[in-house]
């Protein structure tokens, strides 16, 4: 890039296309459609410059994360396995796990032996929002408990139930699956309170015998085995920044 460039900045077609949206050509259709913003504002000029480490541009109403030091991954964390990137007592950590150069941390944590979705990143503006009770990012959790469960539960659960540190309650509650006794219910929650499920649910009489993350706010966990990690696409990326308002 000529001095002259760095100092004007980057093609804006440029950037999105290196930001994984897409070719250039489709890069400077969105912008000829009016759909990409930079700092707030809309622009339908191909040849608008931007520093992709400073401007913040939107596509669709999704941020667009331009910096190229930032990296975002999901992990299946297996159970057993605690929730960070070291272990002073030997036990295995997400490290373990994590085969990227890059230093990360973990978004929030899981019980140890609470297996499921984990993000892990180095944009900590993100990760802030994302563990503030402020923004009330949904989790959704797989719990196996023991069965016959009364009609009456699910609306319990969405009323609310005390708890020793204060009122706690589900935002969504369903039955997913049921053989014999063996019942696995889904159960969504916008905080995320120490061992709050297993909490949750003992106190209504339904003690957990295995519990599992499957969704953090716009993030599902899909088919990734747990032990696996991978690297949010950059739809995925521009949810999670709108969940929080960035």
């Amino acid at each position: 890039m000529t001095e002259r460039a760095e100092t004007q900045g980057v093609r804006l077609q440029k950037v999105m296309a290196d930001a994984g949206i897409g070719s250039r050509r489709h890069c400077e259709e969105l912008i000829g459609e009016g759909r990409v913003t930079v700092n707030g504002k809309k622009v339908f000029r191909f040849g608008e410059r931007v520093d992709p480490q400073h401007d913040v541009i939107h596509v669709d109403g999704r941020r667009v994360e331009t910096r190229a030091e930032t990296r975002y991954y999901m992990i299946n964390k297996p159970r057993g396995v605690v929730s960070t990137m070291a272990d002073e007592r030997g036990r295995k950590s997400l490290a373990d796990y994590v085969e990227v150069p890059e230093r990360l941390f973990h978004v929030g944590r899981l019980d140890t032996d609470t297996e499921g979705l984990i993000l892990l990143t180095n944009d900590g503006e993100l990760a802030h929002r994302l563990m503030h009770p402020s923004y009330g990012v949904a989790k959704t959790y797989l719990a196996e408990i023991h069965g016959p469960i009364p009609r009456d539960l699910g609306r319990t659960l969405k009323r609310g139930v005390e708890l020793e540190d204060g009122m706690a309650k589900a935002d969504r509650f369903r039955i997913f699956d049921q053989v014999g006794r063996r019942v696995l219910v889904e159960i969504t929650l916008h905080e995320g309170r120490k061992h709050i499920v297993r909490r949750l649910l003992k106190e209504v009489g339904f003690p957990v015998q295995q519990l599992a993350r499957v969704e953090f706010g716009p993030i599902k966990l899909g088919l990734l085995r747990p032990g696996n990690m991978r690297a949010l696409t950059v739809k995925e990326i521009g949810e999670l920044y709108k969940a929080v308002g960035l």
